[in-house]
Parts: structure tokens; sequence; C-alpha cells
């Protein structure tokens, strides 16, 4: 069974971070977590919004986080791409894949 995880990730330009991570700190009122270098971290309810600097990207796209006791049998039921080498899963037992959207998506182990 897939679930919802608890982190979701703006990838957001290089040209647009601070303004971005400001309006959510300073406007919107959200209250930080962890900073760490390019990546900002806010309490969203009982999620956790990333805000990461990319400084190859051109537009914001948001990635989803989604847990599975079993992601890679999970990932063939979805019939969704292995996308592993988007970016490190540094331990993490799962898999980098996308929607039909391209959303980009975090199948993994709780």
């Amino acid at each position: 069974m897939i679930r919802p995880g608890q982190n979701i990730a703006m990838k957001v330009p290089a040209h647009k971070w601070a303004d971005t991570v400001a309006f959510y700190r300073d406007r919107v009122g959200l209250t930080v977590q962890k900073e760490s270098g390019e990546t900002v971290a806010f309490a969203f309810g009982k999620i956790v919004l990333w805000i990461d600097k990319v400084p190859h990207q051109s537009q914001t796209d948001i990635w989803l986080e989604l847990l599975s006791d079993h992601p890679d049998e999970d990932l063939e039921r979805l019939g969704s791409p292995r996308r592993d080498t988007l970016e490190p899963l540094d331990g993490t037992e799962g898999h980098w894949t996308s929607d039909p959207a391209g959303t980009v998506l975090l199948l993994r182990k709780p």
C-alpha cells in the first residue's frame, strides 16, 4: 500500500530562491525547521516543506514523497519510470520516479 510521506520539496531556480524562501518565512509566516546551505525546511502543518536552490533549473518543480513497504513492487505496479539518477538516495531504500505529468516522486520505505 502506498501512502503520503511527510516531505514536499520545491526545486527553485537560483535567481528565485531567496525571494521564495523570504515569501514563505516572512509573508506566510512558516517556521524554519532547518537551514543547510542552499536548502531551507519549513514546518507546513504535519508536512515538511523543503525549498532547494537548483542553479541549473529554469522553472520551479514540486517533488513529492510517497511511502511504501515494498517500493520495488509498487514501482512496477505503478508502471512509472525508474529515475534514480535524479538525486542521491543516501541510504534510503526506494526509488525516484515520476507521475504521467512529470511530477517527481520519491517512493521509499518508511
